[in-house]
């Protein structure tokens, strides 16, 4: 009965929750920053195993457990029960790899001190995209609302 009152909405919920219960490896990014696609479409090529990714623009994120803020200032990579971000979210896919080298940065990039570099080194690029080379105005991160 929903499907025929609002067949597009259903669709997408549908989809958003069915990854959540069949537990499909998704990587989730913002596809309104050059970027960040740019850099996935990079990786979807350069790594023989990838999940399936998909902007957060187009999915119901709410339906997979995350928030506006989350999916504007994180990638994330969803897996069964894990739910990695940012830095950790890199990592996760490097570890899924079959060559044993990216597996083992994928592990390094979670070690300390390592992890403590990347965390800043991901902070860093989230923060400035829309600087960086393929980045656009659009890729900026939401400025706070000041309040008078």
């Amino acid at each position: 009965m929903l499907a025929r009152l609002a067949p597009g909405i259903v669709d997408v919920a549908a989809r958003s929750i069915d990854l959540v219960a069949d537990r499909t490896p998704l990587l989730v990014f913002d596809g309104d920053c050059a970027f960040c696609t740019t850099w996935v479409r990079r990786l979807e090529r350069a790594l023989s195993v990838f999940p399936e990714s998909q902007p957060w623009q187009w999915l119901d994120y709410e339906a997979l457990g995350l928030t506006r803020h989350d999916v504007t200032h994180y990638v994330w990579f969803l897996s069964g029960g894990r739910r990695e971000r940012g830095h950790a979210a890199v990592a996760a896919l490097l570890r899924g790899q079959r060559s044993v080298g990216w597996r083992f940065l994928g592990h390094l990039i979670l070690t300390p001190p390592f992890s403590w570099a990347a965390a800043l080194g991901y902070a860093f690029v989230a923060r400035f995209r829309h600087r960086l080379p393929g980045g656009t105005p659009a890729c900026a991160l939401p400025r706070p609302v000041e309040k008078s």
